[in-house]
């Protein structure tokens, strides 16, 4: 299915939604990136959104502009902040400091070389540690954007795209169920 597809299939209540998908997916509504970061970190987001149709449609969007390696760099971004928003989300929001003080032994060798540019692979790391709602990964990867002189506009574009691509995602998972139930009553 087709991202336009997908967009016509967005109720009525949730057309905001649409117009917003439109302009975070453009360089003109996400300032600050290149079209190949807007597909990285639209990738990443939908990956970590965990709504297959939408993934495949971005999937087929960004690689319009990304190249099979850098398309992997989106999935790596999303496969490691999966595990890593888990563990350091934990670490920050228990109230033992301790755990944050052992060495978390798990590993992250993606990251040396993640198939894309590192700022790429850190604008990514941002959207989905948005989506899994990890402030200290997120502080993490924003301060290191900040230090490779990636403007704060920019950093708000990428986590415009993560929020407008969850939004996406619920909303079309909840249609579905809504639509099944329908027809179930039926």
């Amino acid at each position: 299915m087709s991202l336009a597809e997908l967009k016509a299939q967005l109720p009525d209540y949730a057309k905001d939604l649409r117009l917003n998908l439109d302009s975070v997916l453009s360089e003109a509504g996400a300032p600050g990136l290149s079209a190949k970061q807007i597909a990285i970190v639209a990738l990443a987001s939908a990956i970590a959104s965990r709504h297959a149709p939408l993934t495949r449609a971005i999937a087929v969007e960004a690689a319009a502009h990304l190249s099979a390696e850098e398309q992997d760099g989106a999935r790596a971004a999303a496969a490691i902040l999966a595990m890593n928003n888990v563990y350091y989300r934990f670490t920050h929001l228990v109230s033992d400091i301790e755990y944050a003080t052992l060495r978390a032994g798990l590993r992250m060798n993606v990251m040396a070389n993640p198939g894309c540019a590192k700022v790429d692979f850190e604008l990514a790391s941002l959207a989905v540690s948005a989506i899994n709602g990890c402030g200290a990964c997120m502080d993490s990867h924003e301060k290191t954007l900040r230090k490779h002189e990636v403007s704060a506009q920019a950093v708000q574009s990428a986590v415009r795209i993560a929020a407008v691509l969850h939004a996406v995602a619920v909303t079309l998972e909840q249609a579905e169920a809504a639509r099944a139930g329908l027809s179930a009553a039926a």
